[in-house]
């Protein structure tokens, strides 16, 4: 980084893309400010060619005029990292935006940079350092209590080497800018360290000991992903699908209840209307795990499609910043990115003003390379102190028409983990989480068995079979036995893959009543039942159904659980004790 500013005279504008003249060389990326008028725009160096430099500008660019003065700050844009930023709302410059709104109204004016910290705001640190002790990037200064966590103060990452500590602050109440440390290099040179620092949004953090292969799953509650299509700590997954299909029901339930720490919530680029509803849902969510409020471990970023498209694509660059310096206190992190289609639209903006070679559908080339180093900063590390975090990534998409052949959900399935695509038929069925059972994957190990999953995937796909050849030759036309065989692809539908998210009870299933249910459904798949017709079939498997769901409404593990289990059992085993494969209420 240099050490002192740069000024540059603007000498084209085309929309937020400025040229600017210069007569010194500036970097990749850096920080750039536009005067113009009574304002400083915020920009970023985008793009270098000899003596002029391609910036783009977070702002609008009305006003700005040939000649305009350019100052390049010689950094990089980069997040305030300290304690204040769970609960917070931030737009993709981390400006807070209740803070905006109280001191400006409704609307952002140009050249707005606020404090994304409060520098007035007191925190009792305790010191866990000492002095003489040798530290590195990374490491534990001491702590503070931020809500409930406990929230580490760390060396910041940009050092390199080792340090002495020289003094180390006495336990007591202090601000993000105070002074708590000081250390020096083996040649004496002393650092002041205080609460908070700044990083670079666009470098990932790499201040642990080891990265891991993502292997323990992250239980969601949400049954067809645990069991069918799961999600690992420090994994990767992706949602793609239409409008309407229950994207953001499915983001709120996995924030709500998936086994992870901290929530950050990237709004990179969605309608105004969508984002205000999250804005507006997630502070009356109440967190199971501490009856508060959901927003106490959650951080949102947030960019409507209607703000600059620079700001749009700095907002998921901000968000897993903030995931990153989390998982270094040891934390799992969940980071839920929607949507990554408005995100590469940005992109596809700026190449185009740039006039770079497009790709498939005007996007950049490097599209897929965009989207990879994106969701490969997701990971679970060990830390030096042996700690262990995590940062899971999980992006939806919102292909054109709903279809997925387009290339943001294409190069998005290259790289991650698990693919949970929304069905448009099944949404339209209510057949809610609309996931498609046939279409989706995922590389993670889950809770069931593998021979388990291999029978109930069986039974999916000869139901489909079944029901398709039923579109055409109509049910007269099926065997009995490939009937009862779509019922029972049916039953597994409606009573497991189908969960009601509004539901204090069926809206969240822990691991042990998942592993309960679906072997109870397996041992189902597996049995033989003889019935006369297929009307019979039907009546049996309606009313097992109706037993089943009954079940899920229970608490579990309850009277009311075993006794509904108990029922389901007395009921198998009549239909198969009578002479006719019947129950003897059918």
């Amino acid at each position: 980084m240099r050490d002192h500013e740069q000024i540059g005279k603007v000498i084209g504008v085309n929309s937020d893309l400025v040229t600017v003249e210069m007569a010194e060389p500036v970097m990749q990326n850096e920080m750039a400010y536009i005067v113009s008028g009574e304002y400083r725009l915020k920009s970023e160096v985008i793009k270098i060619q000899g003596s002029l430099v391609e910036v783009q500008v977070y702002e609008d660019t009305r006003g700005i005029r040939v000649g305009d003065k350019v100052i390049f700050t010689g950094e990089l844009l980069s997040a305030e990292l300290g304690p204040g930023l769970l609960g917070q709302v931030f737009d993709g410059l981390q400006n807070p935006l209740p803070k905006v709104a109280e001191r400006f109204g409704f609307f952002i004016p140009r050249g707005t940079s606020l404090d994304a910290l409060d520098r007035k705001r007191k925190w009792g640190f305790v010191p866990s350092a000492r002095e003489g002790d040798t530290l590195s990037a990374g490491h534990f200064l001491g702590h503070v209590q931020e809500g409930v966590f406990t929230h580490y103060i760390l060396v910041p990452f940009h050092l390199r080497g080792q340090y002495r500590v020289r003094t180390i602050a006495d336990e007591g109440d202090y601000a993000v800018e105070d002074t708590v440390a000081q250390i020096e290099t083996r040649e004496g040179v002393s650092l002041d360290l205080t609460l908070m620092f700044h990083w670079p949004i666009k470098i990932p953090i790499r201040a642990y000991r080891e990265r891991l292969r993502p292997s323990d799953t992250l239980i969601t509650g949400i049954r067809i992903i645990d069991t069918f299509f799961p999600i690992a700590k420090g994994g990767t997954y992706c949602i793609p699908g239409p409008f309407g299909a229950g994207k953001t029901v499915l983001q709120h339930i996995t924030a709500r209840h998936a086994e992870i720490d901290l929530v950050i919530i990237a709004a990179c680029g969605e309608r105004a209307g969508e984002i205000v509803e999250v804005l507006r849902e997630f502070p009356k969510i109440e967190d199971p795990r501490t009856g508060r409020s959901l927003m106490e471990r959650t951080v949102i970023i947030c960019n409507t499609s209607s703000m600059p498209v620079a700001a749009r694509e700095s907002s998921v660059y901000t968000a897993i910043t903030i995931a990153e310096y989390y998982r270094q206190m040891g934390l799992d992190v969940l980071l839920l990115a929607d949507s990554t289609s408005r995100w590469a639209q940005a992109m596809r903006e700026i190449s185009g003003r740039l006039e770079e070679i497009p790709g498939e559908e005007a996007y950049p080339a490097y599209l897929e390379s965009r989207i990879a180093s994106f969701y490969e900063r997701a990971g679970a590390v060990v830390l030096s102190n042996g700690k262990t975090g995590s940062v899971t990534i999980g992006g939806t998409v919102s292909p054109a028409g709903g279809t997925f052949e387009e290339p943001v959900t294409q190069g998005t399935l290259k790289v991650v983990g698990a693919f949970h695509g929304l069905s448009r038929r099944r949404a339209n069925a209510r057949r809610f989480p609309s996931i498609d059972p046939h279409e989706s994957w995922s590389n993670y190990p889950g809770i069931i068995s593998p021979e388990r999953l291999r029978t109930a995937r069986e039974f999916l796909s000869k139901g489909r079979e079944v029901e398709q050849m039923m579109k055409v030759v109509g049910e007269e036309g099926t065997s009995l036995d490939d009937y009862i065989d779509y019922l029972k692809a049916e039953l597994l539908d409606h009573v497991y893959l189908q969960q009601n998210a509004f539901d204090r009870i069926d809206g969240v299933t822990s691991k042990e009543r998942q592993d309960h249910v679906f072997g109870f459904l397996i041992h189902i798949l597996s049995s033989s039942f003889t019935f006369p017709d297929k009307d019979v079939a039907l009546r049996f498997f309606q009313s097992l159904r109706q037993l089943f769901i009954d079940w899920n409404y229970c608490e579990w593990d309850s009277r009311g659980f075993r006794e509904t289990e108990a029922q389901l059992r007395d009921f198998l085993e009549g239909a198969k004790g009578d002479e006719k494969g019947l129950h003897p209420n059918t």
